[in-house]
């Protein structure tokens, strides 16, 4: 072997007890500033993924009620239903006074074949009347909602008469037989 194999290998010192400290507080702010790292991602993750709020709008910002509202209805899908639901509001304003004392909107099918809106009347002339004006009113109904809100006006006449009393017999009697027979 050649002569490089026998040099003398430098002498590393031994760590004195200055330097085992310094080596000790080196770890251990190491230690330290990996726990306060820790602690502050757990903090953040506690408080929505440490996003702050700022100086610009967004999503966690409050909001006044009909804003919030309207937002509600957006995200929902809501809008036909809620639109159906102001007209039947203000229904005597769409048809009028006259027709709003003796006609009452009951029920919107939202289904998209369907989109009827049934309409109550409290005679039958009345029906008969709301059955001329449907196609206006249905018109004036989608010119207010959007184009196809509403296809048809269902009109229901006055319900029959509510039976209070079953059918009227003699007692003992076993129908109209007993009488003509």
């Amino acid at each position: 072997m050649s002569g490089m194999d026998e040099l003398p290998k430098p002498a590393v010192p031994e760590p004195s007890g200055v330097d085992l400290a310094r080596v000790a507080l080196r770890a251990a702010k190491e230690q330290a500033r990996a726990r306060g790292a820790a602690a502050q991602e757990k903090r953040q993750a506690r408080r929505g993924g440490g996003l702050r709020s700022g100086a610009r709008a967004d999503g966690r910002d409050p909001l006044q009620l009909g804003a919030a509202i309207n937002r509600l209805i957006t995200e929902r899908g809501w809008e036909t239903p809620a639109a159906v639901g102001g007209v039947m509001g203000r229904w005597p304003q769409i048809v009028g006074e006259d027709l709003a004392n003796h006609c009452v909107p009951l029920r919107y099918d939202e289904a998209p074949e369907e989109r009827v809106l049934t309409v109550q009347c409290d005679s039958t002339a009345w029906a008969t009347q709301l059955r001329l004006l449907a196609p206006r009113l249905v018109a004036r109904l989608n010119e207010d909602l959007g184009h196809g809100t509403v296809r048809l006006i269902k009109v229901l006449g006055p319900g029959a008469p509510r039976k209070g009393y079953g059918p009227l017999r003699a007692p003992g009697s076993v129908g109209p037989g007993d009488t003509y027979g």
